[in-house]
């Protein structure tokens, strides 16, 4: 191990995991366990500091969407934040009326829309009216934000979640002492949501789209890059999903989403600092062990074709161009996957990376220049991707150019033993910033437990890494980085504005 691992490694209790020998010692501050109704939890005593982190891992994101509701996955998210029917309402009874009224006002509303040219306008006004008074209505009865209020006066911080292809995480940490609390709250969201101030929401969930994605030349390039490499599989569609779907949600769609997709058996929590196991499993039996059984969700079931040539696809925008190539490669649980990870940190680690030393550094070519091994997610079939950043007076052929030479370089030239070495130093390296905090432990230990089936993949995934060679680069480089599989987004100046028109 060189020195400037060693460096990184000191100091951190941990340091011996990166042995076998020492894994051992690592096992055993971890305590994994599976409730009767078969939610799992994995338990990891860190008692230098009276906190502990909480990760809550649903193996599903919005590849489970399901056809014209992309986005519900992270619809339901928001919901998972608004409460149950004894935390965030004022009048429970009364709420639950006027929920069930917006719903009946928007079922009345939908099918005089439905009746197309048919369709009555001034009933449709007057239908949109009273969905509208039954909103506020049932609005009137919430007590806003109560869920991530008693978190925060209770010390919690960092409340947080997110919505990924194949997953969907929720985190936060509270005080020791305060474990209990975490306890009633998770279990309750996930027993019994209440799906209050779903409209209103729903607003906030489309602009979210509209910063992330429509006004953001990044974003709508990725977009369009995924909906060009996947013609057929769900990773086409953004976790947020497509505007038309967005607008159209109703409360139902994401109720229905919670119940096949938050099951039991679908569940994974991580649980990392000063607990007592012990003390766990107890409040694991008497506030989890109140969800029902439930098998695990069905899995996506379309495959993505083979690709049988270049797919190209310019995007307007007048920003500063941008270009993305990606590759198909195949998913997390494949022989090669340590090989993608240790070409990614060869192209793209830092100053020392080919792309940035030979198109940023030396020929000027871009501002910046990565590569991302897998892309957007794992589970299935991927891309290994790239993304450039061409500099002021250079543009977007000039970089694909460049970085089609690097990459048949390495089909070429075998990649030299000093490099090999440093690009595996900082893979490790970065496991260590991985899991330098409680909360970088618990996210770590349930991934890897959901995606590989056993978290020690975490660390047994370094002696994957460590046997990689320069033959296996070189054979990745020429099978995976073919133009058959290619995929290539651009973006290009508007015609009016390349011309000097005006507007």
């Amino acid at each position: 191990m060189s020195k400037l691992a060693t460096r990184l490694l000191a100091g951190l209790w941990f340091v011996g995991a990166l042995s076998a020998q020492n894994l051992k010692e690592f096992e055993k501050r971890v305590t994994e366990f599976t409730l009767p109704n078969g939610l799992h939890f994995i338990v990891l005593e860190r008692h230098e500091a009276p906190v502990v982190s909480f990760h809550s891992y649903v193996n599903a994101g919005s590849v489970d969407d399901p056809g014209g509701q992309t986005g519900v996955a992270h619809m339901f998210e928001h919901m998972a934040f608004k409460g149950t029917d004894s935390i965030g309402t004022k009048n429970w009874p009364e709420e639950r009326k006027a929920l069930e009224g917006i719903e009946k006002a928007y079922d009345q509303l939908e099918a005089e829309r439905n009746l197309g040219f048919r369709s009555d306008q001034a009933k449709v006004k007057d239908l949109e009216a009273k969905l509208k008074a039954a909103i506020e209505k049932a609005n009137s009865y919430v007590d806003p934000n109560v869920y991530p209020r008693i978190i925060e006066e209770n010390g919690g911080v960092g409340l947080n979640a997110g919505t990924g292809m194949d997953s969907t995480v929720y985190f936060y940490n509270l005080p020791a002492n305060r474990m209990e609390l975490w306890f009633l709250l998770e279990s309750g969201r996930f027993l019994k949501p209440v799906f209050r101030e779903f409209y209103k929401e729903r607003d906030v969930v489309r602009e979210e789209r509209r910063m992330r994605v429509e006004s953001s030349p990044q974003g709508k390039l990725m977009e369009a890059l995924l909906a060009t490499a996947f013609i057929a599989h769900p990773y086409r569609n953004m976790p947020g999903g497509w505007a038309s779907d967005i607008e159209k949600f109703r409360a139902p769609d994401a109720e229905r989403f919670y119940k096949t997709y938050y099951t039991t058996a679908n569940l994974t929590i991580g649980i990392a600092g000063d607990a007592n196991p012990a003390q766990v499993k107890l409040l694991a039996a008497k506030y989890f062990g109140r969800l029902p059984a439930g098998p695990a969700p069905p899995r996506v079931r379309t495959e993505e074709p083979p690709q049988e040539g270049e797919r190209r696809v310019g995007v307007e925008s007048p920003s500063q161009p941008l270009l993305i190539l990606g590759y198909k490669r195949p998913n997390q649980n494949h022989k090669d996957d340590a090989v993608f990870d240790v070409v990614s940190s060869i192209l793209s680690s830092g100053r020392t990376g080919l792309l940035y030393k030979e198109l940023v550094r030396d020929k000027k070519l871009a501002l910046a220049a990565m590569a991302a091994a897998t892309f957007p997610q794992g589970k299935y079939p991927n891309l290994f991707l790239l993304f450039l950043v061409p500099n002021p007076g250079h543009t977007v052929e000039e970089n694909e150019k460049a970085a089609y030479e690097i990459l048949e370089r390495l089909k070429k030239e075998k990649v030299d033993q000093a490099t090999m070495d440093r690009v595996k130093t900082k893979l490790r390296a970065s496991l260590v910033r991985q899991l330098d905090s409680n909360s970088g432990l618990a996210q770590e230990l349930t991934s890897y437990y959901v995606n590989y089936g056993d978290w020690r993949k975490l660390f047994t995934g370094l002696d994957e890494i460590n046997a990689v060679t320069a033959d296996d680069v070189q054979r990745v480089a020429r099978e995976y980085f073919v133009q058959k599989t290619r995929s290539v987004a651009y973006t290009v100046q508007p015609k009016s504005e390349a011309k000097g028109e005006g507007k």
